[in-house]
């Protein structure tokens, strides 16, 4: 499918030891666990600059680094929770740009250019696009236009995240297209399966690496 204009939206933390994937810590050192949430986010960006015709925003923590590839929009993130940066990066996004808007984080190395020229192409025919995580959770978002009452007060990382974010979704009315079920990276045993999908991949070069120095 070829996307109608829109705009890719990646929500992600500055990857800095004792602030990112502390739950693989251990059997990874946090500087370890750093490194290798440098390497998915550098993956995920460089696949966002391949979808074609889409507008490219980061919502940050942090600081950009060398991994931000170019003809990227870096805006910071706002809110306390995550439901509510979620929402602000919804906001602050389509002031900028107001045309449909996919959200991604950072944990999902293994995705393609294609699945997110995919996303967006849907928000064409559909209010939202959402794609389910195997941990219950979601790993894409996408809107036509942002709405904070979708998100905020949906309780986050927890294993009812993506069944309550969908179901706010449907009690708004909404229309929404679903994308495949994916794996994102939160313990070791994800970590190992997502550097399988990601071979090839920074990521997947990053947690051999790991191996080989134990």
């Amino acid at each position: 499918m070829t996307p109608p204009d829109g705009q890719v939206i990646v929500i992600a933390k500055e990857p800095v030891p004792g602030r990112v994937k502390t739950r693989l810590v251990p059997p990874l050192t946090p500087e370890e666990a750093a490194e290798l949430a440098g390497a998915a986010l550098e993956d995920t960006l460089r696949t966002v600059a391949r979808v074609p015709g889409a507008g490219r925003v980061l919502a940050l923590d942090g600081a950009p680094g060398s991994w931000l590839p170019a003809g990227f929009t870096v805006l910071p993130q706002r809110g306390d929770g995550l439901d509510e940066r979620l929402a602000a990066a919804f906001e602050d996004a389509h002031r900028l740009r107001p045309v449909p808007m996919v959200l991604i984080g950072m944990d999902t190395p293994q995705v393609g250019p294609g699945l997110l020229a995919d996303a967006l192409a849907l928000l064409d025919k559909y209010d939202a696009v959402f794609g389910p995580a195997v941990d219950g959770g979601f790993w894409l978002l996408g809107l036509r236009a942002p709405d904070p009452g979708l998100l905020v007060g949906v309780p986050m990382s927890a294993p009812i995240t993506g069944e309550v974010q969908l179901r706010r979704l449907w009690e708004a009315g909404m229309s929404v297209a679903l994308m495949p079920c994916l794996t994102d990276v939160d313990t070791m045993e994800d970590a190992i399966e997502v550097a399988a999908l990601a071979r090839g991949s920074r990521y997947a070069a990053a947690l051999a690496g790991m191996g080989a120095r134990r």
